[in-house]
């Protein structure tokens, strides 16, 4: 084959053969870097509802569930503790209109149903985690029963307001959540103002 003489098939073929290469590696290289902005699997199931099967609570006692890492109690409350909630006159917010519910747990009880209660279970303070004093007179002769912070005193009521002339700055907050049955409470999913699903 002479010098000046050029096989313009070869050329095609060559240069769609390095082409293909190149997008080809290009695709490689660049799926790693799409797939690291994907949230991992641990990620999503931190932030996933979870699903609670609340058959076994007794009343008047606390289960305590993780959701998205921070604690979340479920309170049965008994009929006693739902009329301390009429009692307590010294809270700061007791009609809960600061944003720690959502719209359908707005009310004296703040929850879907009177008598269960969910909360993240975090003082507003400075994040530690309060000890349930369900029993009245617990803390003193006036203690109608609730939730005590030791670290730095915040007391809240059965109902997870917070007390006048204590730290805490708020009512303890209420997490989206929903009744899947009477018997099972889906935590991080919300529902209509009603409370219906």
């Amino acid at each position: 084959m002479a010098d000046d003489q050029v096989n313009k098939e070869r050329r095609k073929f060559l240069t769609g053969v390095t082409t293909g290469v190149g997008v080809a590696g290009a695709a490689v290289a660049v799926v790693p870097f799409v797939s690291s902005m994907s949230p991992s699997a641990r990620a999503k199931a931190a932030g996933a509802p979870v699903q609670i099967d609340i058959s076994n609570l007794e009343a008047g006692r606390l289960l305590k569930v993780e959701w998205r890492g921070k604690p979340v109690w479920i309170v049965k409350r008994t009929p006693e503790m739902l009329e301390t909630l009429k009692e307590v006159e010294q809270l700061a917010d007791p009609e809960s209109q600061d944003e720690q519910q959502p719209q359908y747990a707005q009310n004296s009880y703040r929850s879907i149903n009177p008598e269960i209660l969910v909360l993240v279970g975090l003082c507003t303070h400075l994040g530690c985690s309060p000890l349930d004093r369900f029993e009245p007179g617990g803390l003193d002769a006036d203690w109608p029963g609730g939730f005590f912070c030791p670290c730095h005193g915040s007391k809240f009521d059965l109902a997870g307001r917070v007390y006048k002339g204590v730290p805490a700055p708020t009512n303890l907050e209420v997490p989206p959540h929903r009744f899947l049955t009477d018997s099972q409470i889906e935590i991080g999913v919300g529902q209509d103002e009603e409370g219906v699903a």
